[in-house]
Protein backbone atom coordinates (compact mmCIF):
# COMPACT_ATOMS: atom_id res chain seq x y z
CA UNK A 1 0.00 0.00 0.00
CA UNK A 2 0.78 3.64 -0.11
CA UNK A 3 1.95 3.72 -3.77
CA UNK A 4 4.94 3.78 -5.72
CA UNK A 5 6.81 7.22 -6.61
CA UNK A 6 9.63 9.51 -6.91
CA UNK A 7 9.80 11.74 -4.41
CA UNK A 8 11.60 14.80 -6.21
CA UNK A 9 12.46 17.83 -4.33
CA UNK A 10 13.82 19.55 -7.72
CA UNK A 11 16.59 18.95 -9.95
CA UNK A 12 19.94 19.24 -8.07
CA UNK A 13 23.12 20.46 -9.49
CA UNK A 14 26.32 21.55 -7.99
CA UNK A 15 28.06 25.10 -6.47
CA UNK A 16 31.83 24.77 -6.99
CA UNK A 17 33.10 27.50 -4.38
CA UNK A 18 36.80 28.69 -3.78
CA UNK A 19 38.60 31.83 -3.16
CA UNK A 20 38.58 34.55 -5.34
CA UNK A 21 41.66 33.32 -8.48
CA UNK A 22 42.06 29.74 -6.17
CA UNK A 23 41.74 26.92 -8.79
CA UNK A 24 40.73 24.52 -5.72
CA UNK A 25 37.46 24.61 -4.13
CA UNK A 26 34.27 22.46 -2.46
CA UNK A 27 31.43 21.24 -3.71
CA UNK A 28 27.93 22.48 -2.58
CA UNK A 29 24.54 20.70 -3.53
CA UNK A 30 22.24 23.15 -5.16
CA UNK A 31 18.42 23.29 -5.93
CA UNK A 32 17.56 24.37 -9.89
CA UNK A 33 14.60 24.89 -11.62
CA UNK A 34 14.39 25.06 -14.82
CA UNK A 35 10.91 27.31 -14.61
CA UNK A 36 13.11 29.49 -12.45
CA UNK A 37 16.95 29.94 -14.12
CA UNK A 38 18.45 29.31 -17.88
CA UNK A 39 20.90 26.00 -17.54
CA UNK A 40 23.60 25.74 -15.99
CA UNK A 41 26.55 24.54 -17.66
CA UNK A 42 26.90 20.63 -17.40
CA UNK A 43 30.66 20.58 -16.45
CA UNK A 44 32.60 22.01 -13.62
CA UNK A 45 35.75 23.18 -15.72
CA UNK A 46 33.47 26.54 -16.93
CA UNK A 47 34.53 30.12 -15.59
CA UNK A 48 34.16 30.88 -12.52
CA UNK A 49 31.88 34.22 -11.14
CA UNK A 50 32.72 36.41 -8.45
CA UNK A 51 30.44 36.22 -5.38
CA UNK A 52 28.56 39.11 -3.66
CA UNK A 53 28.32 38.27 -0.58
CA UNK A 54 24.87 40.12 0.99
CA UNK A 55 23.30 37.22 3.37
CA UNK A 56 22.79 39.35 5.84
CA UNK A 57 19.69 40.48 3.69
CA UNK A 58 16.96 39.27 2.12
CA UNK A 59 17.01 41.34 -0.86
CA UNK A 60 13.26 42.53 -0.73
CA UNK A 61 13.54 46.19 -1.72
CA UNK A 62 16.12 48.66 -3.23
CA UNK A 63 17.20 49.75 0.45
CA UNK A 64 18.76 46.13 0.25
CA UNK A 65 20.82 46.43 -2.90
CA UNK A 66 24.54 47.86 -2.33
CA UNK A 67 24.86 51.03 -3.94
CA UNK A 68 27.32 50.12 -7.17
CA UNK A 69 24.90 46.99 -7.70
CA UNK A 70 26.16 43.53 -8.23
CA UNK A 71 27.86 44.19 -11.41
CA UNK A 72 29.32 40.63 -13.27
CA UNK A 73 28.95 39.30 -10.02
CA UNK A 74 26.72 36.50 -8.75
CA UNK A 75 24.86 37.58 -5.43
CA UNK A 76 24.26 35.35 -2.49
CA UNK A 77 21.36 36.29 0.30
CA UNK A 78 19.16 34.78 2.79
CA UNK A 79 15.26 33.36 1.95
CA UNK A 80 12.16 34.97 3.36
CA UNK A 81 10.41 38.05 3.60
CA UNK A 82 9.20 38.33 -0.20
CA UNK A 83 8.81 35.81 -3.47
CA UNK A 84 12.03 34.56 -4.77
CA UNK A 85 10.60 35.69 -8.45
CA UNK A 86 10.95 39.67 -6.25
CA UNK A 87 14.92 38.36 -5.23
CA UNK A 88 16.03 37.37 -8.13
CA UNK A 89 13.95 40.30 -10.34
CA UNK A 90 16.20 42.80 -7.87
CA UNK A 91 19.16 41.01 -8.42
CA UNK A 92 18.85 40.54 -12.04
CA UNK A 93 17.71 44.61 -12.43
CA UNK A 94 21.25 45.63 -10.95
CA UNK A 95 23.36 43.44 -12.97
CA UNK A 96 24.20 39.84 -11.05
CA UNK A 97 24.95 37.01 -13.23
CA UNK A 98 22.92 35.37 -11.13
CA UNK A 99 21.33 34.56 -7.33
CA UNK A 100 22.01 32.07 -4.84
CA UNK A 101 19.66 32.26 -1.88
CA UNK A 102 20.02 30.02 1.41
CA UNK A 103 17.18 28.70 3.33
CA UNK A 104 16.94 26.68 6.87
CA UNK A 105 13.94 25.10 4.99
CA UNK A 106 14.26 22.14 2.35
CA UNK A 107 15.23 23.47 -1.27
CA UNK A 108 12.04 23.15 -2.68
CA UNK A 109 11.48 25.71 -5.31
CA UNK A 110 7.65 27.11 -4.77
CA UNK A 111 4.85 27.29 -7.36
CA UNK A 112 4.78 30.78 -9.62
CA UNK A 113 3.07 32.56 -12.47
CA UNK A 114 4.50 31.29 -15.63
CA UNK A 115 4.85 34.35 -17.21
CA UNK A 116 7.47 35.81 -14.19
CA UNK A 117 9.06 32.30 -15.17
CA UNK A 118 9.51 34.03 -18.66
CA UNK A 119 11.20 37.38 -17.73
CA UNK A 120 14.26 35.78 -15.85
CA UNK A 121 17.28 35.24 -17.59
CA UNK A 122 19.74 34.51 -14.98
CA UNK A 123 20.22 31.23 -12.98
CA UNK A 124 18.60 31.13 -9.76
CA UNK A 125 19.56 28.04 -6.95
CA UNK A 126 19.07 27.14 -3.51
CA UNK A 127 21.27 26.41 -1.02
CA UNK A 128 21.30 25.23 2.79
CA UNK A 129 21.60 27.65 5.47
CA UNK A 130 24.16 24.30 7.17
CA UNK A 131 26.07 24.80 3.43
CA UNK A 132 26.28 28.81 4.29
CA UNK A 133 28.03 28.23 7.23
CA UNK A 134 30.73 26.05 5.83
CA UNK A 135 31.27 27.87 3.46
CA UNK A 136 31.74 31.21 5.63
CA UNK A 137 34.37 28.46 7.43
CA UNK A 138 36.44 27.40 4.62
CA UNK A 139 36.68 31.22 2.39
CA UNK A 140 37.49 34.64 3.04
CA UNK A 141 35.57 37.53 2.29
CA UNK A 142 36.67 37.29 -1.68
CA UNK A 143 35.63 34.43 -2.64
CA UNK A 144 34.28 32.89 -6.42
CA UNK A 145 31.49 30.06 -7.64
CA UNK A 146 30.64 27.99 -10.74
CA UNK A 147 27.12 26.16 -11.22
CA UNK A 148 26.72 23.56 -13.22
CA UNK A 149 24.40 20.68 -13.29
CA UNK A 150 25.80 16.68 -14.37
CA UNK A 151 23.98 15.45 -17.03
CA UNK A 152 22.79 12.57 -15.35
CA UNK A 153 19.64 10.49 -15.71
CA UNK A 154 16.96 10.92 -13.04
CA UNK A 155 17.14 7.22 -11.47
CA UNK A 156 20.08 5.29 -12.35
CA UNK A 157 20.72 1.91 -9.83
CA UNK A 158 17.70 3.02 -7.65
CA UNK A 159 15.16 0.92 -9.54
CA UNK A 160 17.24 -1.63 -9.63
CA UNK A 161 18.02 -1.99 -5.65
CA UNK A 162 14.55 -1.02 -5.15
CA UNK A 163 13.49 -3.81 -7.06
CA UNK A 164 16.57 -6.45 -5.25
CA UNK A 165 14.87 -5.54 -1.83
CA UNK A 166 11.36 -5.48 -2.18
CA UNK A 167 11.62 -9.25 -4.65
CA UNK A 168 14.60 -10.13 -1.71
CA UNK A 169 11.86 -9.71 0.75
CA UNK A 170 8.99 -11.22 -0.92
CA UNK A 171 10.91 -14.16 -1.67
CA UNK A 172 12.70 -14.69 2.13
CA UNK A 173 9.04 -14.06 3.86
CA UNK A 174 7.47 -16.34 1.58
CA UNK A 175 10.18 -18.88 1.90
CA UNK A 176 10.05 -18.68 5.37
CA UNK A 177 6.28 -19.17 5.77
CA UNK A 178 6.61 -22.70 3.69
CA UNK A 179 9.51 -24.02 5.56
CA UNK A 180 7.52 -23.34 8.61
CA UNK A 181 4.61 -25.03 7.82
CA UNK A 182 6.87 -27.99 6.17
CA UNK A 183 8.28 -28.13 10.31
CA UNK A 184 4.81 -27.99 11.39
CA UNK A 185 3.37 -30.76 9.68
CA UNK A 186 6.90 -33.04 10.39
CA UNK A 187 6.05 -32.34 14.06
CA UNK A 188 2.13 -32.90 13.40
CA UNK A 189 1.26 -29.82 14.51
CA UNK A 190 -2.05 -28.59 13.61
CA UNK A 191 -1.89 -26.02 11.22
CA UNK A 192 -5.48 -23.57 11.82
CA UNK A 193 -6.56 -20.93 9.83
CA UNK A 194 -9.77 -19.00 10.11
CA UNK A 195 -11.55 -18.13 7.10
CA UNK A 196 -11.50 -15.00 6.00
CA UNK A 197 -15.38 -13.51 5.26
CA UNK A 198 -16.17 -10.17 3.01
CA UNK A 199 -17.43 -8.59 6.13
CA UNK A 200 -13.94 -8.80 7.99
CA UNK A 201 -12.01 -8.20 5.15
CA UNK A 202 -14.83 -4.43 3.92
CA UNK A 203 -13.87 -3.76 7.73
CA UNK A 204 -9.50 -4.15 7.09
CA UNK A 205 -10.04 -1.76 3.45
CA UNK A 206 -12.54 0.71 6.18
CA UNK A 207 -10.06 0.67 8.46
CA UNK A 208 -6.95 1.65 6.07
CA UNK A 209 -8.93 3.91 4.63
CA UNK A 210 -9.96 5.72 7.80
CA UNK A 211 -6.28 5.75 8.78
CA UNK A 212 -5.14 7.42 5.95
CA UNK A 213 -7.42 9.91 5.71
CA UNK A 214 -6.70 10.65 9.28
CA UNK A 215 -2.73 11.15 8.48
CA UNK A 216 -3.97 13.45 5.12
CA UNK A 217 -5.42 16.05 7.70
CA UNK A 218 -3.90 15.79 10.53
CA UNK A 219 -0.64 14.77 9.17
CA UNK A 220 1.78 16.80 11.41
CA UNK A 221 0.51 14.84 14.35
CA UNK A 222 -0.09 11.73 12.95
CA UNK A 223 3.03 11.52 11.68
CA UNK A 224 4.63 10.70 15.22
CA UNK A 225 2.47 8.19 16.28
CA UNK A 226 3.55 6.02 13.25
CA UNK A 227 7.03 6.96 13.77
CA UNK A 228 6.78 5.51 17.17
CA UNK A 229 5.21 2.75 16.42
CA UNK A 230 7.72 1.74 13.58
CA UNK A 231 10.11 2.38 16.20
CA UNK A 232 8.71 -0.75 18.91
CA UNK A 233 7.41 -3.13 15.80
CA UNK A 234 10.44 -2.56 13.99
CA UNK A 235 13.27 -4.06 15.75
CA UNK A 236 11.28 -7.41 16.53
CA UNK A 237 11.01 -8.21 12.88
CA UNK A 238 14.59 -7.67 12.83
CA UNK A 239 14.84 -9.64 15.76
CA UNK A 240 12.53 -12.67 14.88
CA UNK A 241 14.66 -12.57 11.39
CA UNK A 242 18.14 -13.08 13.29
CA UNK A 243 17.63 -15.21 15.71
CA UNK A 244 17.52 -18.70 13.54
CA UNK A 245 21.11 -17.31 12.18
CA UNK A 246 22.37 -16.30 16.11
CA UNK A 247 21.49 -19.48 17.68
CA UNK A 248 22.86 -21.68 15.19
CA UNK A 249 26.09 -19.58 16.35
CA UNK A 250 27.95 -21.44 19.37
CA UNK A 251 29.06 -18.65 21.70
CA UNK A 252 27.44 -16.80 24.05
CA UNK A 253 24.98 -19.80 25.13
CA UNK A 254 25.08 -19.24 29.09
CA UNK A 255 21.95 -17.96 30.78
CA UNK A 256 21.84 -14.57 33.09
CA UNK A 257 22.24 -14.91 36.23
CA UNK A 258 19.11 -15.24 38.38
CA UNK A 259 17.65 -11.00 38.65
CA UNK A 260 14.47 -9.30 39.44
CA UNK A 261 14.67 -8.00 35.78
CA UNK A 262 10.95 -8.37 34.35
CA UNK A 263 12.10 -9.09 31.20
CA UNK A 264 15.31 -11.30 32.29
CA UNK A 265 13.69 -13.16 35.10
CA UNK A 266 13.58 -16.43 32.78
CA UNK A 267 16.95 -16.33 32.33
CA UNK A 268 17.45 -16.47 28.86
CA UNK A 269 20.79 -17.09 26.68
CA UNK A 270 22.83 -14.13 26.55
CA UNK A 271 23.30 -14.42 23.06
CA UNK A 272 19.50 -13.53 22.99
CA UNK A 273 19.89 -10.27 25.37
CA UNK A 274 22.91 -9.09 22.96
CA UNK A 275 20.40 -9.58 20.05
CA UNK A 276 17.71 -7.68 21.78
CA UNK A 277 20.23 -5.09 22.42
CA UNK A 278 21.62 -4.48 19.28
CA UNK A 279 17.95 -4.72 17.32
CA UNK A 280 17.00 -2.18 19.79
CA UNK A 281 19.81 -0.13 19.06
CA UNK A 282 19.36 -0.34 15.35
CA UNK A 283 15.69 1.02 15.70
CA UNK A 284 16.99 3.83 18.11
CA UNK A 285 19.44 4.91 15.68
CA UNK A 286 17.19 5.66 13.18
CA UNK A 287 14.88 7.17 15.27
CA UNK A 288 17.06 9.58 16.14
CA UNK A 289 18.82 10.33 12.82
CA UNK A 290 16.04 9.18 10.57
CA UNK A 291 16.10 12.62 8.72
CA UNK A 292 19.82 12.55 8.00
CA UNK A 293 18.93 11.67 4.43
CA UNK A 294 22.42 10.73 3.58
CA UNK A 295 22.61 7.17 5.27
CA UNK A 296 19.54 6.61 8.05
CA UNK A 297 17.35 5.48 4.54
CA UNK A 298 19.44 2.27 5.03
CA UNK A 299 18.49 1.64 8.32
CA UNK A 300 14.89 2.17 7.34
CA UNK A 301 15.04 -0.15 4.84
CA UNK A 302 16.45 -2.95 6.89
CA UNK A 303 14.06 -2.54 9.55
CA UNK A 304 10.87 -2.39 7.29
CA UNK A 305 12.31 -5.49 5.48
CA UNK A 306 12.75 -7.72 8.25
CA UNK A 307 9.37 -6.75 9.60
CA UNK A 308 7.79 -7.64 6.27
CA UNK A 309 8.84 -10.97 6.54
CA UNK A 310 8.46 -11.37 9.88
CA UNK A 311 4.49 -11.09 9.16
CA UNK A 312 4.42 -12.96 5.66
CA UNK A 313 5.74 -16.02 8.05
CA UNK A 314 3.79 -15.18 10.82
CA UNK A 315 0.25 -14.51 9.12
CA UNK A 316 -1.04 -17.56 7.34
CA UNK A 317 -3.78 -17.28 4.57
CA UNK A 318 -6.45 -19.45 4.46
CA UNK A 319 -7.54 -20.10 0.60
CA UNK A 320 -7.05 -18.07 -2.67
CA UNK A 321 -10.16 -16.47 -2.15
CA UNK A 322 -9.58 -14.74 0.81
CA UNK A 323 -6.34 -13.40 -1.06
CA UNK A 324 -8.42 -12.67 -3.38
CA UNK A 325 -11.13 -10.42 -1.69
CA UNK A 326 -8.36 -9.02 0.45
CA UNK A 327 -5.78 -8.26 -2.46
CA UNK A 328 -8.88 -6.61 -5.05
CA UNK A 329 -10.35 -4.78 -1.94
CA UNK A 330 -6.95 -2.90 -0.93
CA UNK A 331 -6.08 -2.70 -4.98
CA UNK A 332 -9.39 -0.54 -5.48
CA UNK A 333 -8.23 1.38 -2.12
CA UNK A 334 -5.24 2.24 -4.35
CA UNK A 335 -6.13 2.90 -7.14
CA UNK A 336 -9.16 5.55 -5.34
CA UNK A 337 -6.80 8.01 -3.36
CA UNK A 338 -4.34 7.71 -6.18
CA UNK A 339 -5.88 8.38 -8.99
CA UNK A 340 -9.71 9.85 -8.13
CA UNK A 341 -8.55 11.78 -5.14
CA UNK A 342 -6.52 14.18 -6.80
CA UNK A 343 -10.18 15.48 -8.40
CA UNK A 344 -11.14 16.47 -5.11
CA UNK A 345 -7.95 17.96 -3.10
CA UNK A 346 -6.97 21.53 -2.99
CA UNK A 347 -3.83 21.14 -4.17
CA UNK A 348 -4.21 18.82 -6.72
CA UNK A 349 -2.26 15.80 -5.38
CA UNK A 350 -3.73 12.24 -4.47
CA UNK A 351 -4.15 11.76 -0.79
CA UNK A 352 -1.78 8.69 -1.05
CA UNK A 353 0.95 10.91 -2.96
CA UNK A 354 0.75 13.48 -0.25
CA UNK A 355 0.77 11.13 2.74
CA UNK A 356 3.95 9.07 1.38
CA UNK A 357 6.19 11.77 0.80
CA UNK A 358 5.00 14.34 3.45
CA UNK A 359 2.13 17.16 2.52
CA UNK A 360 3.57 20.13 0.91
CA UNK A 361 2.05 22.53 3.08
CA UNK A 362 3.40 20.39 6.61
CA UNK A 363 4.79 22.59 9.14
CA UNK A 364 7.43 19.38 9.63
CA UNK A 365 10.09 17.59 7.63
CA UNK A 366 8.89 13.90 8.91
CA UNK A 367 7.88 11.45 6.71
CA UNK A 368 6.16 8.45 7.25
CA UNK A 369 8.72 5.50 7.82
CA UNK A 370 6.45 2.59 6.39
CA UNK A 371 7.84 2.81 3.10
CA UNK A 372 11.38 1.34 1.60
CA UNK A 373 13.24 4.53 0.03
CA UNK A 374 16.00 4.10 -2.40
CA UNK A 375 17.75 7.48 -3.32
CA UNK A 376 18.96 8.16 -6.88
CA UNK A 377 22.55 6.58 -7.01
CA UNK A 378 24.13 9.03 -9.27
CA UNK A 379 26.96 11.99 -8.91
CA UNK A 380 25.40 14.85 -7.10
CA UNK A 381 23.96 12.10 -4.87
CA UNK A 382 27.18 11.80 -2.75
CA UNK A 383 26.67 15.08 -1.01
CA UNK A 384 22.95 16.07 -1.83
CA UNK A 385 19.70 15.78 -0.63
CA UNK A 386 18.59 12.87 -3.38
CA UNK A 387 15.21 12.21 -4.49
CA UNK A 388 14.27 9.10 -3.32
CA UNK A 389 12.29 6.16 -5.14
CA UNK A 390 9.51 5.32 -2.60
CA UNK A 391 7.65 1.80 -2.24
CA UNK A 392 5.22 1.04 0.27
CA UNK A 393 5.52 -1.58 3.01
CA UNK A 394 2.45 -2.77 2.18
CA UNK A 395 3.11 -2.79 -1.63
CA UNK A 396 5.87 -6.07 -0.20
CA UNK A 397 3.56 -7.67 2.59
CA UNK A 398 -0.06 -7.76 0.43
CA UNK A 399 1.38 -9.66 -2.37
CA UNK A 400 3.94 -11.40 -0.34
CA UNK A 401 0.85 -12.72 1.87
CA UNK A 402 -0.12 -14.34 -1.91
CA UNK A 403 3.47 -15.20 -2.43
CA UNK A 404 3.51 -17.38 0.87
CA UNK A 405 -0.03 -19.10 0.54
CA UNK A 406 1.29 -20.32 -2.59
CA UNK A 407 4.33 -21.58 -1.12
CA UNK A 408 2.41 -23.38 1.75
CA UNK A 409 0.27 -24.51 -0.33
CA UNK A 410 3.49 -26.32 -2.23
CA UNK A 411 3.96 -27.74 1.37
CA UNK A 412 0.41 -29.56 1.21
CA UNK A 413 0.32 -30.97 -2.31
CA UNK A 414 3.63 -31.82 -2.07
CA UNK A 415 4.81 -29.84 -4.94
CA UNK A 416 8.09 -29.09 -6.15
CA UNK A 417 7.63 -24.95 -5.38
CA UNK A 418 6.05 -24.44 -8.78
CA UNK A 419 3.10 -22.70 -6.96
CA UNK A 420 5.94 -20.34 -5.29
CA UNK A 421 8.01 -19.63 -7.89
CA UNK A 422 4.98 -19.06 -10.40
CA UNK A 423 4.04 -16.07 -7.76
CA UNK A 424 7.12 -14.76 -7.12
CA UNK A 425 7.46 -14.17 -10.89
CA UNK A 426 4.36 -12.47 -11.25
CA UNK A 427 4.89 -10.37 -8.05
CA UNK A 428 8.40 -9.62 -10.30
CA UNK A 429 6.62 -8.79 -13.13
CA UNK A 430 4.42 -6.50 -11.08
CA UNK A 431 6.82 -4.33 -9.89
CA UNK A 432 8.67 -3.59 -13.14
CA UNK A 433 5.66 -2.75 -14.82
CA UNK A 434 5.16 -0.39 -12.24
CA UNK A 435 8.34 1.05 -12.23
CA UNK A 436 7.42 1.67 -16.03
CA UNK A 437 4.55 3.26 -15.38
CA UNK A 438 6.29 5.48 -12.68
CA UNK A 439 8.90 6.98 -15.13
CA UNK A 440 6.91 7.08 -18.11
CA UNK A 441 3.83 8.83 -16.23
CA UNK A 442 6.49 11.08 -14.21
CA UNK A 443 4.08 10.57 -11.29
CA UNK A 444 3.24 8.14 -8.70
CA UNK A 445 1.39 4.61 -9.23
CA UNK A 446 -0.87 2.45 -7.15
CA UNK A 447 2.00 -0.05 -7.29
CA UNK A 448 -1.29 -2.67 -6.31
CA UNK A 449 -2.87 -2.09 -9.59
CA UNK A 450 0.02 -4.25 -11.48
CA UNK A 451 1.34 -5.89 -8.71
CA UNK A 452 -2.07 -7.95 -7.79
CA UNK A 453 -2.97 -8.92 -11.45
CA UNK A 454 0.70 -10.32 -11.97
CA UNK A 455 0.62 -12.30 -8.97
CA UNK A 456 -2.69 -13.53 -9.56
CA UNK A 457 -2.62 -14.09 -12.53
CA UNK A 458 0.78 -15.99 -12.71
CA UNK A 459 0.10 -18.81 -10.05
CA UNK A 460 -3.86 -19.41 -11.29
CA UNK A 461 -2.50 -21.26 -14.67
CA UNK A 462 -0.55 -23.48 -12.58
CA UNK A 463 -3.10 -24.58 -10.92
CA UNK A 464 -5.38 -25.25 -14.11
CA UNK A 465 -2.54 -26.78 -15.33
CA UNK A 466 -2.12 -28.99 -12.06
CA UNK A 467 -5.86 -29.87 -11.86
CA UNK A 468 -6.20 -28.11 -8.32
CA UNK A 469 -7.84 -25.05 -8.84
CA UNK A 470 -10.92 -25.86 -6.70
CA UNK A 471 -8.55 -27.27 -3.38
CA UNK A 472 -5.97 -23.99 -4.59
CA UNK A 473 -9.05 -21.62 -4.36
CA UNK A 474 -10.96 -22.85 -1.43
CA UNK A 475 -7.76 -23.89 0.52
CA UNK A 476 -9.98 -24.40 3.56
CA UNK A 477 -8.71 -25.93 6.86
CA UNK A 478 -5.51 -27.74 4.96
CA UNK A 479 -4.21 -24.41 5.24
Amino acid sequence: MWCLSLQVLGKHGVARFSDLGASRGKDYCINISSSWTLSPLQHPNTSTVEVYDLTQSVLCSDSDVPDAGFIGRIAMVTGGNCTFYEKVHLAENNGAKGLLIFTIEDLIFPNGNTSQYEEITIPLALLSYADLLDIRTHFGDRKQVALYSPDEPDVYFSVVVIFILAVGTVVGGGYWAGVREHEKRLQGEECKTEEMSPKIISLLVASCCVWLVLLYFFYDHMVYFFIVVFCLVSPVGLYKCLWPVVCRIPVGMCRVPENMVPCLKMRPDLRMVLLAVLCASVSIIWGVFRNDNRWAWVLQDILGMAFCMYLLKLFRMPSLRACTLLLGGLLFYDVFFVFITPYFTKSGESIMAEVAGGPSVSSTQEKIPMVLKVPSLNFTAVFCSWPFLLLGLGDILLPGLLVAYCHRFDVLVQAPRVYFMASVLGYSVGLVLSFVFVLLMKSAQPALLYLVPCTLLFSLPVALWRSELKLYWNGGRFL
